[in-house]
């Protein structure tokens, strides 16, 4: 009878542990669907592969979406201002129209968005374009590319180098690399390789660095001579750092992340306090640079920030109260000089400037669309309803000249399309496939 018994309690015994279990096991997967519920929007879309469509969360339909990008695409790329020129059979150049010059700001530009919205053969004729004609192939600057060139005339305008023009380029060529391999007629992957191992025998002979200051770890305005000792805060992509740790495998991994937390933290100190608003020139420290040629102030180059942080955030989330913070006081900042009037120039504490920036002859302060476009990515990092303000401002935005005849389809055009891109869900990180 006693074994009976012990017989049956060891059966109830083990029936009970298994109905814990399996409860148990109930409740922590409730749980964690729960906490993926609740944190979906605050992952990082590389880590996630989801890409956050703000336009959908303001109300508009994907198709009007895919339409708005694609009427910008064309615009700029095709129709009859466009910004893009193809030559011969292989190549093409993007120019800026009002300063009649092709630069690696611009030729750069055209191919992230050729990259993201997978069109190959203008990728693959603007950088052929590029390499023949901007890339030097030997002396001090081997390797690197004169930054800005006459289409018409070819004469070099400068044999110098702007940072921003390089960091673009390598992180296009390893994304293409991953998008198209390199078996498809351009070694995508090689080419950027010859870049960054350039870049690394720099050690200033002939006045020429690294475009990155090695010592204080942040991009310089250009790598010649003094230029290599301080900043331009709208040439701190940190995302991008974050694409060559991932796909450059050239040995200078914790490098390109150190870099990436040495930008973040730059930006904390050189975006303003109150406004948000950051200069076009810095030190290393944060602090203004002002240059012969550029009066201090938030300008055409500062437009370009909010759209770096905002693309970091969305893509890998590591500075997010930072960067939340700074959301909201650029929009607040923005909204308080009107949402459809705000000017494109100031002093970083918010002032208008004494001295006014000019732009294609022109002098004058304007409700720029390349600022409302960029304004408008801080939503992804707000995602709330007053963010939305700048969104529906941007969406109703048009591409085309001023009461004046002032137009710019270029610097205001590419960034337009940039921001399309960012808030439709279109520029995203391209892993290999």
């Amino acid at each position: 009878m006693k074994k009976k018994y012990l017989k049956y309690t060891s059966f109830y015994r083990g029936y009970l542990m298994l109905l814990l279990f399996t409860a148990g096991s109930l409740l922590i997967t409730s749980v964690t669907v729960a906490q993926k519920k609740n944190t979906g929007k605050n992952t990082a879309a590389f880590q996630s592969g989801k890409y956050e469509n703000i336009f959908i969360d303001a109300g508009y339909s994907k198709a009007a979406i895919d339409q708005k990008v694609e009427k910008a695409y064309h615009d700029i790329f095709e129709g009859p201002n466009k910004v893009y020129f193809e030559v011969g059979d292989s190549m093409a150049y993007v120019s800026d129209i009002k300063n009649h010059d092709a630069r690696t700001e611009g030729l750069s530009y055209g191919m992230m968005i050729a990259v993201q919205l997978n069109k190959k053969e203008v990728f693959d004729r603007i950088w052929r374009w590029s390499e023949k004609y901007l890339q030097h192939p030997d002396g001090p600057s081997k390797g690197y590319f004169a930054w800005s060139i006459n289409p018409e005339s070819m004469k070099k305008n400068s044999e110098g180098t702007a940072s921003d023009g390089e960091l673009y380029f390598i992180t296009d060529l390893l994304f293409a690399s991953n998008r198209w391999g390199n078996a498809t007629g351009i070694n995508y992957y090689a080419k950027a390789r010859k870049i960054l191992d350039a870049m690394w025998k720099k050690d200033g002979t002939g006045g020429i660095h690294n475009i990155i200051n090695t010592a204080h770890k942040q991009i310089s305005f250009t790598p010649e001579r003094d230029n290599y000792n301080w900043t331009d805060p709208s040439y701190h992509l940190p995302a991008f750092y974050e694409i060559w740790a991932l796909y450059a495998k050239d040995g200078h991994e914790q490098f390109y992340k150190d870099c990436a937390d040495t930008s973040r933290a730059f930006l904390h100190r050189t975006c303003d306090a109150v406004t948000g608003l950051s200069p076009d020139y810095a030190e290393f420290s944060g602090a203004i640079h002002v240059a012969p040629w550029m009066p201090a102030g938030f300008r055409y180059d500062s437009w370009r920030v909010p759209m770096n942080i905002a693309m970091d955030y969305t893509w890998f989330a590591k500075d997010k109260a930072w960067q939340q913070d700074y959301a909201k006081k650029i929009q607040q900042f923005l909204r308080s000089k009107g949402i459809s009037k705000f000017e494109d120039q100031f002093n970083t504490d918010g002032t208008t400037p004494t001295e006014i920036l000019q732009a294609g002859g022109f002098k004058k302060l304007r409700h720029s669309i390349g600022l409302v476009g960029t304004a408008a990515t801080t939503a992804m990092i707000t995602k709330d309803k007053a963010g939305l303000d700048f969104v529906h401002e941007l969406w109703n935005s048009k591409l085309e000249p001023y009461e004046d005849g002032y137009f710019d389809p270029y610097y205001d055009g590419l960034l337009y399309l940039f921001s399309l891109m960012h808030l439709g869900g279109k520029y995203q990180v391209i892993t290999p496939k």
